[in-house]
């Protein structure tokens, strides 16, 4: 049977810095986590995990709760999370609460029973209001959604930032009617609306916008009334993928030339927005690089539980395509 030592001595490094690199720990070299790695797979070691949870109380076992895994956004942070955690010789358990707080509330008790080592959760909004990590006996780290008072770990991209330099956008190829459908059930849509309502003030446009459950066929329900307006509105903006995709449904369904009758925008630089025509204007999320800082800051707070909590905030980028182009004419 290969041993600790065997990979060590294969690695030419010592057994600490074997163990540190099987158990995910931070202060480990690219390098050495490289050579341990080649070591492991050339000699097919495999770890006696049932002894290293005993001696450490945890398991290698890390848990993702998600609140929709319908939307492209979780899908790709978790494809994200479960990279890293590949490497780190973790295994995920991913759950999803559909926006559900008792359902969310099942999962996390059930990652207490299951004794895990930390869980990276997308909370629903009535969990972040009365948030208490100290009530979980795992550490916690936030993505998506994230209050400024709540002490904990959390990746989140700059909400306001992104609505603002969407709507701005908009403004600036002439648009001056512009209609925010915003997801009002966690935190991100509505911290967009505020950025939405900055750009609008700063334009003095008097700003419209319809909170809504961020289902695309809710998102259709509600375009679908507003292109029945005479005159159209100047313009349509999402505040998720999901909500874009009910626009873009309602739209087509509709007849609507884009972007010469309305243009469109949103949040989320999915595959299919790529493929319409005219192609749509989005405030792309990284969404991989939201994963992987995710899962090593929960590592880290593993590692390390009396650190400083840390709060990464990413910035989305606008990617300006055909849906928005200026063909409509200044009012």
């Amino acid at each position: 049977m290969v041993k600790i030592v065997d990979v060590a001595k294969q690695a030419g490094v010592s057994t600490a810095s074997v163990s540190r690199v099987m158990s995910g720990s931070p202060g480990v070299s690219d390098e050495t986590r490289e050579r341990v790695n080649a070591a492991v797979k050339l000699l097919g070691y495999r770890p006696d995990l049932a002894a290293r949870r005993l001696r450490s109380g945890r398991t290698d076992t890390l848990g993702l709760i998600v609140s929709d895994i319908r939307n492209p956004f979780f899908t790709e942070v978790s494809r994200a999370v479960e990279d890293v955690a590949y490497q780190n010789g973790m295994r995920v358990l991913l759950c999803n609460s559909d926006e559900d707080p008792e359902k969310e509330a099942f999962y996390l008790e059930m990652m207490r029973d299951e004794n895990v080592s930390g869980v990276i959760l997308s909370p629903t909004l009535s969990l972040l209001k009365d948030l208490r990590p100290m009530n979980y006996p795992f550490p916690l780290v936030l993505v998506d959604r994230c209050e400024r008072d709540v002490d904990v770990d959390a990746v989140v991209l700059d909400n306001f930032d992104a609505g603002y330099r969407l709507t701005e956008h908009l403004i600036a190829q002439g648009c001056r009617r512009i209609v925010f459908l915003y997801g009002a059930v966690g935190s991100t849509g509505p911290q967009r609306h505020q950025g939405y309502l900055a750009a609008m003030s700063a334009a003095s446009l008097a700003p419209e916008a319809e909170p809504i459950t961020p289902r695309s066929e809710r998102a259709r329900e509600m375009a679908e009334r507003l292109l029945q307006r005479d005159p159209l509105s100047d313009a349509l903006v999402a505040s998720s993928g999901l909500v874009l995709q009910g626009i873009a449904e309602a739209i087509k369904a509709a007849g609507v030339q884009v972007p010469s009758q309305i243009a469109v925008a949103g949040f989320d630089d999915l595959p299919w927005t790529r493929l319409v025509t005219p192609d749509i204007t989005v405030i792309r999320q990284p969404t991989n690089e939201i994963g992987q800082t995710a899962l090593r800051l929960l590592l880290e707070r593993v590692a390390s539980p009396d650190r400083a909590v840390r709060s990464v905030v990413l910035r989305g980028e606008l990617v300006v395509r055909g849906s928005t182009q200026r063909l409509i004419p200044l009012r």
